[in-house]
């Protein structure tokens, strides 16, 4: 994903919405607050991906690796 397709709106590649992607994830997160983000791409590339560190942010850095030990933290995190 592209940081064009979180902070634009009509920034999909699929069709045309009238709000960025980013007031669609503000929306789950006003819905679900301890919502957890499970990332597959490998942790060691995060800080080189601007959509990545996007995401986190707006995650509030609820962001876990898609491995065992991340999903564990997650699942530590929405317990709390």
């Amino acid at each position: 994903m592209s940081p064009y397709e979180i902070l634009q709106p009509g920034g999909s590649v699929e069709h045309w919405n009238e709000e960025a992607g980013e007031a669609w994830m503000r929306r789950m997160l006003v819905t679900y607050p301890k919502a957890v983000w499970i990332n597959p791409v490998p942790e060691e590339y995060w800080p080189d991906t601007a959509s990545i560190g996007i995401m986190r942010k707006i995650m509030e850095d609820r962001m876990f690796p898609l491995t065992l030990e991340g999903l564990d933290l997650a699942m530590r995190r929405l317990t709390r």
